[in-house]
């Protein structure tokens, strides 16, 4: 009877603390929900799985306009315009279809097949803006998007002029730093609040929201940058070599296709700062900074790139550079 008494207290005991645990882990009223994931590393390892776009060598996506010219009557090409309506009027390519950069996900969605398609162009004025939306269609998925380098710029003279002929200046060459300056260590990470919890559906739902804002947004002039280069936490997403010999005032050389991977340096960037991303003609780097974008940091691009503050640096030493060497005389339809 003593043994069975002390069996049924030691029972009752267990139970008791059992049920305890059970309590503390699901019913506590301090934290009354299950944990939920981080959804910024959930789909930092989506999109690394799915294909690690930026820091693939498929990454800057683009295509000449010669190439655009020469398949103007090939139906597995399909081209979007996304500058304003009345440049679009005012010249635009055979076939082109005008779509609001903003309506850009709700159009491949319902508007077309993209798979149907070899090739889908997008075509702006100077490639940058089509670049930082190519990038984000990429990321969705869509592999056989591309941005037409050097966007109108490249199809005729007075395109040329009004964008990318005007941008190309060496006002700050006397300024740039030559600098080592070291990457910043691994910090916090952003905290995206979509209320998902898959990586897919993550990404629809940021995509959702970074499609909605303007690319102005994201866009810095050189004279801002160099004018209060302390303000941002300044990316030069170039080659070791080229960045040695010049760069905007504190920035800090992260490598092409390499270094925005979770393995590498993306937790070097912070949460707490602006972050810009320059690169050499501001469409290779505006497709990092739409990546950025995507993944809740606070980032933005330098227009035109190098090109912009240090043309003539960047001429002499063969790199890469707009010139009339990248200006045609096609046809346009008005």
């Amino acid at each position: 009877m003593k043994k069975l008494s002390i069996f049924s207290v030691a029972f009752l005991i267990s139970t008791i603390a059992l049920f305890s645990s059970f309590t503390n882990v699901n019913y506590n009223s301090a934290n009354p929900d299950p944990p939920v994931a981080n959804e910024f590393e959930t789909l930092v390892k989506y999109l690394e799985a799915n294909g690690n776009f930026i820091n693939s060598t498929a990454s800057p996506a683009f295509i000449d306009a010669d190439v655009v010219k020469k398949n103007m009557k090939n139906a597995k090409y399909h081209l979007i315009d996304i500058r304003s309506e009345s440049k679009f009027d005012t010249g635009h390519i055979k076939n082109a279809n005008l779509v609001k950069p903003t309506e850009l996900l709700s159009y491949f969605d319902y508007e077309i097949d993209p798979a149907e398609f070899d090739k889908i162009v997008i075509v702006c004025y100077s490639g940058q803006t089509a670049a930082y939306y190519t990038s984000l269609l990429r990321l969705a998925g869509y592999g056989n998007v591309y941005s037409m380098k050097w966007g109108m710029s490249s199809w005729r003279l007075d395109f040329a002029d009004a964008s990318w002929n005007k941008a190309l200046k060496s006002d700050y060459v006397g300024k740039v730093g030559t600098t080592n300056n070291p990457k910043a260590a691994k910090g916090s990470k952003p905290v995206l609040k979509t209320g998902e919890s898959s990586g897919k559906d993550i990404l629809t739902a940021r995509l959702e929201k970074v499609f909605a804002v303007p690319y102005k947004e994201s866009s810095v002039k050189s004279s801002v940058a160099f004018g209060n280069p302390g303000n941002y936490y300044i990316v030069s997403y170039r080659a070791a070599d080229k960045y040695s010999k010049g760069h905007v005032p504190k920035a800090i050389n992260y490598k092409p296709n390499a270094s925005m991977s979770s393995t590498s340096d993306l937790y070097t960037l912070p949460t707490n700062k602006e972050i810009l991303v320059t690169g050499a003609t501001g469409q290779g780097s505006a497709y990092v900074t739409a990546y950025l974008d995507l993944l809740g940091y606070n980032a933005s691009n330098l227009s035109y790139g190098t090109n912009g503050y240090m043309y003539k640096t960047a001429k002499s030493n063969k790199w890469e550079t707009f010139s009339k060497k990248e200006i045609n005389m096609y046809p346009v339809v008005e």
